[in-house]
């Protein structure tokens, strides 16, 4: 017999701490000669990334020293940060943004690395990401990110950034040497990706206003040395690509044809690029084998060295791996997880990270088996790193469920639904619980069903959570990402409003306590659906943005006009942006709001928590503000990701008008009254 409780008030076996308790994820992954590493993110020791080596015996060790944190700031999210070639690893460290090279031949034990890239004029003014090493092992070509203050500026002027490709020629014993500039010009690059024969480089480039998954190109030149040896490039050609067309993750096969990820269909797929201009299908697919470029160095196929092409997806049932043999039909294997990512190919092994829905993402080994022709007939996989502990019995764990709704205009939005979860406990009989309507960042971004903890926190205490993937998300082919086009915190907002409308009418969560949360570009969602509309009771916002112009004109270089197709061309369409702020709507701010800010965030400045409080202060709205001085855009410290999300229960258990099951430190929430709570 369970025990009826109130919603919300459940005891959890998910505590905050464990959120971040020995907690970590893998983040990347690489494969060679049996042996396969990971990143791996490590809250306990900061959110540090460390690289973790895997032998063919099964022993691990740690590869980076105890102070090395493998992190890019390229275009301020990353990505890219590491990379593998023989005994040979190239990292990035957050700490001064050099490159660094270690080599693993020399035994087990962590190895002090050795900066190949040259000493910055100012503390990260030379960021590096997504490079690789010449087959002959002299250079490596690298993405460089150069942060440049004009001469005479004053102090608060922000730096002049170029983004280029170069090639690190390292000095005697790996010290840092010459410095060769390949490609530079473009707004941004990405993914410089060398021949086998070492003779032509491939890359990506893309100008403002276009973002990564707008419009990209990709270019082939020849590799060369020039009469000093230095290595230059040659007849630079575009070989596909273009304003309408976004190219994810160029790969030379191993017999010298260049693959990449394009949309050209309006989903996401491989093709071989023989010629410029001429690209062929590998294997045309309604689904999205890329993910927005975020970040750097995805990899979602793999050239085998018989021509094979391995390549990832995920549907409504689950994660796939894809073969597409030489001259054979392709052959779909359905896998037992959510998710496939970083996926890395050595021999006959396929090596991933793997989301799951009831437990941690884990890095598997797929080996595949064979008949007598050499067909693949099965893959036998192997967990290479177990999933971190849960602390959840089975019957707790909350399983997402996909749902379909309809918004505005006749469209269809979609989500991925989490019902309350209790180990023995359920609701009041006829009660229905309150809900949480997460709405993700990006806004370019996708919702998935992976298993959280941040999200079993929620309905383990009784709560249900909606994942909204309104008009303009990602997985959905690219006519839906264009949805939002001109139409942020519109779309989106609808879209969130009727994911509340629909459960609620569908009799699933109770519509008098529903709550509307989400970070970054979530956050501004959550500000505007609070200024327009009255489906919620309750919001926060974490660094959501508030004044559109002000982003515009403060925010880095990899976003700063993100906002051209989003809202409109700054500063002509200054009208638009003002009147799609929250905080020119200041007047439709009713129900009271927690805004959770890091100090040190360049992607959403700490100015636009700052006037969205001052603005609810002057209306009387009430609000809670807490701020975290040591945060850059996301939370990584544990004392602070657990202080967010205990604030922003007790916030919720205020409004809303349950007990708490355990103490949780509160929080002030200004212009609030007991007698506030819901009717």
């Amino acid at each position: 017999m369970a025990d009826h409780l109130p919603y919300g008030s459940w005891l959890s076996p998910v505590s905050a701490e464990l959120l971040t308790a020995g907690s970590t994820r893998p983040t990347d992954i690489r494969a060679a000669a049996g042996v396969t590493w990971w990143s791996e993110c490590r809250p306990d020791e900061g959110g540090r990334e460390q690289i973790v080596r895997r032998d063919p015996d099964g022993s691990l060790h740690d590869v980076l020293p105890d102070d090395f944190n493998a992190r890019s700031r390229v275009h301020e999210y990353g990505g890219g940060a590491w990379w593998v070639t023989g005994s040979v690893v190239h990292a990035v460290s957050y700490a001064d943004q050099r490159l660094y090279r270690l080599d693993e031949s020399t035994g087990p034990e962590p190895i002090s690395p050795v900066p190949i890239s040259p000493e910055p004029p100012e503390p990260h003014s030379l960021r590096y990401a997504d490079g690789c090493r010449t087959p002959d092992g002299r250079y490596v070509v690298v993405v460089r990110e150069r942060h440049e203050v004009p001469p005479g500026a004053e102090d608060d002027v922000r730096p002049e950034v170029h983004n280029e490709i170069v090639a690190l020629e390292p000095g005697p014993a790996g010290t840092p040497g010459l410095v060769h500039v390949l490609v530079c010009g473009r707004d941004f690059v990405a993914a410089p990706r060398v021949s086998p024969d070492g003779r032509r480089l491939a890359w990506l480039a893309w100008d403002h206003p276009n973002m990564p998954w707008d419009g990209t190109e990709l270019w082939v030149a020849d590799l060369t040395p020039d009469a000093s040896g230095a290595l230059t490039l040659r007849d630079p050609l575009r070989w596909a690509g273009g304003p309408d067309e976004s190219l994810v993750q160029p790969e030379w096969g191993p017999d010298g044809r260049l693959y990449v990820v394009s949309d050209l269909t309006g989903w996401w797929n491989v093709y071989r690029v023989d010629t410029p201009g001429d690209l062929l299908p590998v294997c045309p697919i309604e689904a999205e084998i890329a993910v927005p470029a975020w970040q750097l160095g995805q990899s979602r196929y793999q050239v085998a060295e018989d021509g094979t092409i391995w390549f990832t997806y995920s549907d409504e049932a689950g994660g796939r791996l894809v073969e597409v043999p030489p001259a054979r039909r392709p052959v779909v294997h359905r896998l037992d997880c959510v998710a496939v990512q970083q996926l890395r190919l050595d021999g006959d092994r396929l090596v991933a990270l793997v989301s799951n829905a009831t437990r941690e993402p884990t890095v598997v080994q797929y080996r595949t088996e064979r008949d007598r022709s050499g067909r693949v007939t099965g893959l036998a996989p192997a967990v290479l790193r177990a999933p971190g502990p849960t602390g959840l019995p089975d019957g707790a764990v909350s399983r997402a469920r996909r749902v379909e709704f309809p918004s505005e205009a006749g469209r269809t939005a979609y989500g991925w639904f989490y019902p309350p979860a209790g180990d023995g406990v359920a609701g009041p009989h006829g009660e229905r619980p309150p809900l949480l309507v997460s709405v993700h960042g990006g806004p370019t971004e996708a919702a998935d069903p992976s298993f959280r903890l941040g999200t079993q926190f929620w309905t383990t205490r009784g709560f249900a959570v909606v994942e909204v993937d309104h008009g303009g998300s990602t997985g959905y082919g690219r006519p839906y990402r264009r949805l939002l086009d001109g139409a942020w915190g519109i779309v989106d907002v609808e879209d969130a409003c009727a994911a509340a409308r629909w459960l609620a009418a569908e009799g699933m969560v109770d519509g008098r306590r529903m709550a509307i949360r989400g970070g970054s570009a979530g956050g501004f969602t959550t500000l505007a659906a609070l200024a327009t509309s009255d489906v919620f009771a309750a919001g926060a916002s974490r660094y959501g943005v508030a004044d559109l112009a002000s982003l515009a004109r403060d925010t880095h270089k990899f976003e700063s006009r993100y906002l051209d197709r989003l809202v409109g061309p700054w500063p002509e369409a200054s009208e638009v942006y003002h009147e799609r702020s929250p905080l020119s709507r200041l007047d439709g701010f009713t129900v009271p709001i927690i805004i959770l800010q890091g100090m040190r965030d360049e992607v959403v400045p700490p100015t636009q928590a700052e006037m969205i409080v001052w603005g609810l202060r002057t209306r009387g709205v009430p609000y809670a503000y807490l701020t975290f001085e040591d945060e850059m855009h996301g939370f990584r410290i544990p004392a602070n990701i657990v202080r967010a999300i205990t604030a922003e229960l007790y916030f919720y258990s205020r409004v809303f008008g349950f007990d708490l099951a355990e103490d949780v430190p509160p929080v002030a929430i200004q212009g609030w009254r007991p007698s506030d709570g819901p009717s």
